[in-house]
């Protein structure tokens, strides 16, 4: 490919995209968009493609416009060409709203976090109604998400999020990018995350004694100290 190309806005033979990602809208708007569009239309807004091969495209974004011109019989469709990278390819479905894109909770901002949770707060038929919004952001800013491999701990904040359906609501809008955990923390706040067998490992590199008698709330004091 040249790389002239990428970031052009060209007029391409339909015959030469391929579909990506099929489009998940309901035939209805496809037909209805199409009817309006017509087989002499021009698709005002662009596909974005990435070229496979010479003279060969494939569609990485905008999935819909693809399928209105396909269902229209367009002969030729405006696209712009992108590389072939798959952040590009993700960024064009983002950018697309073909794809709900996620904030990085491990290092995300308290204003990246607000946003993300007032959005599934909003979402029609939320498992998390009831969920107060400043408390869940507030916890979630305060404990330390840097080491967590899931989203569990949530689940121990106290903001009455159980599991089930409203954790996999919050799996919608985060992800995670977990830190290597120290070898010695005497943070109480990520020491209480902990289950008591990692608790108990951590004491027996410190060379702690009769860790069998001791409860997870005596191992989170000790390891504190």
């Amino acid at each position: 490919m040249s790389f002239s190309d990428v970031g052009n806005l060209m007029c391409l033979p339909f015959d030469e995209i391929e579909p990506g990602e099929p489009t998940d809208v309901h035939e209805y708007l496809i037909q209805a968009a199409a009817n309006q569009l017509g087989p002499e239309g021009r698709n005002w807004i662009p596909v974005i493609v990435k070229e496979t091969a010479p003279d060969q495209y494939q569609v990485i974004g905008n999935s819909f416009v693809y399928a209105v011109a396909a269902e229209a019989g367009l002969a030729e469709v405006w696209c712009i060409i992108a590389d072939d990278l798959p952040e590009t390819a993700a960024i064009s479905r983002s950018l697309a709203q073909e794809v709900l894109p996620k904030t990085n909770l491990s290092t995300a901002s308290r204003e990246e976090i607000s946003a993300a949770v007032d959005y599934v707060l909003h979402q029609p038929a939320t498992p998390l109604k009831g969920v107060s919004h400043a408390s869940l952001v507030a916890r979630l800013d305060e404990a330390p998400r840097q080491y967590w491999k899931n989203l569990q701990p949530i689940t121990k904040l106290g903001c009455r999020i159980t599991g089930g359906k409203k954790l996999k609501a919050l799996e919608e809008v985060f992800y995670l990018t977990p830190e290597p955990m120290p070898e010695v923390i005497t943070d109480r706040k990520i020491l209480e995350t902990l289950t008591t067998q990692q608790l108990k490992d951590m004491a027996k590199k410190r060379d702690v004694k009769g860790l069998s008698k001791l409860k997870k709330a005596d191992l989170v004091e000790l390891l504190a100290a």
